[in-house]
């Protein structure tokens, strides 16, 4: 059990800020410095195959900036080759394997792993081979972490949008299927991150779940940045963040 819990902070929809308009403003790599003045554990970029937020030139930029400030880039992907042959490129610390489909507004659902594990173990060979953390971003059931762990992935994020979406005298059971495919993923060497949908008050919920060890939000920063300040929007996700796991860890 530990201490602290990671926060990574997704900074895509800067980017949809930006490209709203063209242009340069406002930055998405600005946002990403800004972020790890604040506190941010690392940095989490989507590269879409059709790149409506985050560009190619935005993750070289992101590399290079991750880089001097010693913080893991984790680049979000799809399962197809130009995402495989640009990861093993820029060679990011982590590479996080999501569904992507393009009539959609945000990523929906989690990566059907279970089913596909010769694709995907295909795929997830030669990112591991050069040295990039392979996270798998899947709903949580037994069935899709044990493929999980099948492909050879080091790293399963929880999708927790169903429990943040859900009315909150509702979210029980859902919170109960997050904890088991938690304690499940950690039997088997799994490390488990969250992420989706959280905000101050769901972030705190899920973090009753010892085994995670890393929430990665992005749209609701980005949204109360707005209001208060990106880096003011860190530090209180990162005071609810610790007050969960201080409540966990008495």
């Amino acid at each position: 059990m530990r201490d602290r819990v990671r926060l990574g902070v997704n900074i895509d929809h800067v980017a949809t800020v930006r490209n709203a308009r063209g242009g340069v403003h406002p930055d998405p790599v600005w946002a990403a410095e800004s972020a790890i003045g604040a506190g941010a554990d690392g940095i989490t970029a989507h590269l879409r195959e059709d790149r409506r937020h985050i560009t190619d030139g935005d993750i070289e930029r992101l590399t290079t900036v991750c880089g001097k400030f010693d913080r893991p880039l984790n680049l979000e992907m799809a399962v197809t080759e130009e995402m495989q042959a640009i990861a093993l490129r820029h060679r990011p610390h982590a590479a996080c394997l999501v569904p992507e489909r393009r009539e959609e507004v945000t990523t929906e659902g989690g990566l059907a792993v279970a089913g596909h594990e010769e694709r995907i173990g295909a795929f997830v060979r030669p990112l591991a081979a050069a040295g990039i953390r392979v996270s798998l971003f899947i709903e949580p059931s037994i069935q899709q972490v044990e493929a999980a762990a099948r492909v050879g992935a080091q790293v399963v994020e929880l999708h927790t949008g169903r429990y943040c979406h859900l009315p909150i005298a509702e979210r029980g059971p859902e919170r109960e299927r997050l904890a088991t495919a938690a304690r499940h993923a950690m039997g088997l060497d799994l490390e488990v991150h969250a992420g989706h949908g959280l905000d101050y008050d769901s972030a705190g919920e899920v973090l009753a779940i010892p085994e995670i060890v890393e929430l990665n939000i992005g749209h609701f920063l980005i949204g109360e940045a707005i209001f208060v300040g990106l880096g003011a929007a860190i530090w209180r996700m990162r005071e609810a963040m610790d007050e969960a796991v201080a409540r966990r860890n008495p």
